[in-house]
């Protein structure tokens, strides 16, 4: 009998790059212990999972599920329905699959579905990602089997003995940096004697981290700082008309070869979401974080609160980042021995193998 049985999983969730990427490492590491296993996604339709999922190689099936908007809007009279129907669609769905085990990452499906499988009493495992629990998972909790967290103390929001701390998965090419510096700031065409900034906005884009890098390219050239500037699709051209006459920076919407990004960057900058957090900590750069103010209760700067008082990386409010941003990145650069510092105490936050962890906790609940 193989250690590891073949199962049939469902993993539901997506909305952003932060629920989908670590949902694909579950996936992949589901399929490297046992190759036969059976993986199903369910995202909402209309986002990114649904592109990013195929592209991974996996099925997945679309509710037609949203968020509430804090705005007035006639999208949130219709939000009841549209929660009632994917929740039957989600268990029509469970009722032909039949999974072992349902899996929720975060994002718009991972509720609906994961109640679904709570009525059919499939076994469920949540993957709370932030250091603050939003409302959805609080809820789902008090049905599911287990909660995988990346953040100790989250007793306040589950019941302890659900509870295990497994870390958030990140990204395959992100675990190991193997270029060295200087080789890696070539492929970026800079050079390896100026010090170089990674901007990171979301695949998306930001757009407060977006103009404040903008009206900053001329203090960037006056400084010799380098810069390596992933926009977002929504500003990707605007910046790259912006940096046009600039030889020190380095502009796309979404940069594929993140392990050279990592390893060329002095300083990161970036928002602070929790899987983009999960993968700072395994970097170990001196990072600036700049929380984005439209997330469901404010996780994100809980998330960049919880490694401040570590002293493992800096913050900027959003609506302070045009002022701030340059006397902080300067401050940084001035003064190697406090960079050295937030780069060894978020370093020393890194959960590594969250994956391998999380499909061990999986195999405990599931029910082949």
């Amino acid at each position: 009998m193989e250690q590891f049985p073949k199962l049939k999983v469902i993993i539901s969730g997506g909305g952003t790059g932060g629920h989908i990427f670590p949902a694909i490492a579950i996936a992949n590491q589901l399929k490297f212990v046992n190759n036969h296993t059976t993986i199903h996604f369910v995202g909402a339709l209309g986002k990114m999972e649904m592109q990013k999922v195929p592209e991974a190689g996996y099925e997945i099936t679309g509710l037609n599920i949203a968020g509430f908007q804090r705005s007035l809007s006639f999208q949130n009279l219709l939000l009841p329905l549209k929660i009632f129907f994917s929740i039957v669609k989600s268990i029509a769905l469970l009722k032909r699959l039949k999974p072992h085990v349902a899996v929720g990452v975060g994002g718009y499906a991972s509720g609906p579905l994961l109640f679904a499988a709570s009525l059919l009493r499939i076994p469920t495992v949540i993957q709370e990602q932030n250091s603050y629990a939003g409302i959805t998972n609080k809820i789902l909790a008090k049905r599911a089997s287990l909660v995988c967290v990346a953040y100790y103390g989250m007793e306040k929001f589950f019941e302890p003995a659900k509870i295990v701390v497994t870390g958030n998965p990140i990204r395959d090419l992100v675990k190991n940096l193997q270029s060295e510096q200087g080789d890696a700031i070539a492929k970026f065409n800079l050079l390896s004697q100026y010090k170089t900034i990674l901007i990171l906005g979301g695949s998306l884009g930001a757009r407060s981290i977006n103009l404040a890098v903008t009206a900053l390219l001329p203090f960037f050239k006056e400084h010799n700082i380098q810069l390596i500037w992933q926009t977002g699709k929504l500003y990707a051209s605007t910046a790259s008309n912006a940096a046009i006459n600039y030889s020190n920076v380095f502009v796309a919407p979404f940069i594929n070869n993140m392990n050279d990004a990592y390893a060329a960057a002095n300083i990161i900058v970036s928002r602070a979401g929790a899987g983009t957090i999960s993968e700072l900590c395994m970097v170990g750069k001196p990072a600036v974080l700049v929380p984005s103010p439209n997330v469901a209760e404010d996780h994100q700067t809980k998330n960049a609160l919880a490694l401040v008082k570590d002293g493992a990386a800096e913050i900027i409010p959003d609506h302070d980042l045009a002022t701030k941003l340059a006397p902080l990145l300067t401050q940084l650069i001035n003064n190697p021995e406090h960079a050295a510092s937030l780069a060894k105490n978020i370093k020393n936050l890194a959960l590594p193998n969250a994956a391998a962890h999380i499909v061990d906790q999986i195999y405990k609940v599931a029910r082949p």
